[in-house]
């Protein structure tokens, strides 16, 4: 939980002699809005809702308090930490439990709207780690530490990680790569693989800092929305965009990356809800089946053949095996897919199961701005009580191949691959 504003966003404290107001637009303020509040009314509001959705809850946390900000966006000054500590000691007596305090929001690099300095982050990072220690001393799992929450600059990150070695647990990085919502071609950049090949490169720089420093930290992606500014109405909340969604998660994983948030739960053109109906938007079901079926070990996996199609293997998240995911990006061929295991540790082949699950996602009616979704022929819609629908797979013989629809994807789940990797 977090964005622009976070960093502008003060948190009321019982000695608050001024009353907590709300943002305000201003033009002539940074990033377009007066300072604001954030009530721990709303902030108790917000962790009830958090634990009956039993979500794993990253809140940002405000980098510039107590800093200058110069002419050129540059933030200077120690970070003015009091706030956010009584932000984080009245969440601790309140019980409330955070998986991560992130630090900042977009301030890396040449910044967004304001920039600090690597060595400044870092010593502002470790002030967080240090507040995040004395308040959850006695605390058998502590709250993670991250950061910077910002699009990637190779030179600052690397200055960033070497100066917090034992302080930061998680490295954060934010994806934009389809460019504008606004732009007419973005439907073709999410439907062009070669296009999509150019969001690896975030994944590769990141990847290689980690594997060349002494921390111990993970990547993750702390936000990815594809098209900034909202994305586009019928393109970004509707069945293609899983073209891009599913092919990041694939990538992101095949680089080492943790974590992929998506921007956003509700929110803008690229919400994984209807901002108005709160009902699943297409990449709402396919995040899903991801999460249900794709375990967190990556294996290599190459695809030949025609060009257009993507393949990616997990171990099965529940379940023995491996579980395919094939994305077919040609809008008029049907991708016959037989699946090889190679390496130097030969796979067991469980015998006496012949059959494999398939999951073949279609947009309703072929229509790629739909913002219904089809799942083995079945349309899938909230059940009367609003609950998700059930999500079956239909069984496949293993002697048949894996048929990949046109503009459509595939996951396949075949328990009879036992790979050396997916034995824990």
């Amino acid at each position: 939980m977090g964005g622009t504003l976070q960093d502008k966003v003060i948190y009321e404290t019982k000695d608050d002699k001024s009353p907590c107001a709300s943002f305000v637009k201003n033009s002539s303020e940074m990033f377009g809005f007066s300072k604001g509040c954030l009530p721990m009314s709303r902030w108790d509001q917000l962790n009830v809702f958090f634990k009956k959705a039993g979500a794993m809850v990253v809140f940002g946390l405000n980098a510039l308090s107590g800093k200058t900000i110069r002419s050129d966006g540059s933030a200077t000054g120690a970070w003015n930490s009091s706030n956010a500590e009584s932000l984080i000691r009245y969440t601790v007596n309140k019980g409330y439990s955070i998986h991560g305090w992130e630090l900042g929001n977009e301030l890396c690099g040449t910044g967004v709207g304001a920039k600090v300095a690597p060595d400044q982050y870092a010593s502002d990072v470790k002030s967080l780690e240090n507040i995040v220690q004395n308040i959850y001393r006695g605390f058998e799992v502590k709250p993670l530490v991250i950061a910077p929450g910002g699009f990637i600059d190779t030179n600052w990150f690397a200055q960033l990680i070497q100066r917090t070695p034992k302080s930061l647990q998680v490295v954060t990085q934010h994806i934009y790569n389809l460019g504008p919502g606004n732009d007419n071609q973005l439907i073709n950049n999410i439907l062009d693989p070669s296009y999509l090949d150019g969001g690896a490169q975030p994944f590769r720089d990141l990847e290689a800092i980690l594997k060349n420093s002494a921390t111990p930290a993970v990547a993750w992606v702390g936000e990815a929305g594809g098209a900034y500014n909202s994305g586009q109405n019928l393109v970004t909340n509707s069945f293609v965009n899983a073209f891009w969604y599913l092919d990041q998660l694939g990538m992101a994983s095949s680089y080492d990356t943790k974590t992929y948030c998506r921007q956003t739960l509700i929110g803008g053109n690229y919400g994984l809800l209807n901002t108005a109906t709160f009902v699943p938007n297409p990449d709402y079901y396919g995040s899903l089946l991801w999460h249900r079926l794709m375990g967190s070990n990556v294996l290599s996996t190459s695809f030949s053949g025609t060009t257009g199609v993507r393949a990616y293997a997990h171990c099965s998240k529940q379940s023995q095996g491996i579980t395919l995911l094939l994305i077919n990006f040609n809008a008029n061929i049907s991708v016959n897919v037989r699946v090889a295991t190679e390496g130097e540790q030969a796979p067991r082949i469980k015998l006496g199961n012949t059959s494999r699950e398939e999951y073949h996602v279609t947009a309703k009616d072929e229509n790629l701005h739909s913002q219904k979704v089809v799942l083995n022929g079945k349309i899938l819609a909230l059940n009367s009580s609003g609950g998700i629908p059930p999500m079956e797979p239909v069984n496949r013989s293993m002697t048949d191949p894996i048929i990949v629809a046109p503009f459509s994807y595939v996951f396949s789940h075949i328990s009879s691959i036992i790979l050396p990797a997916c034995i824990n």
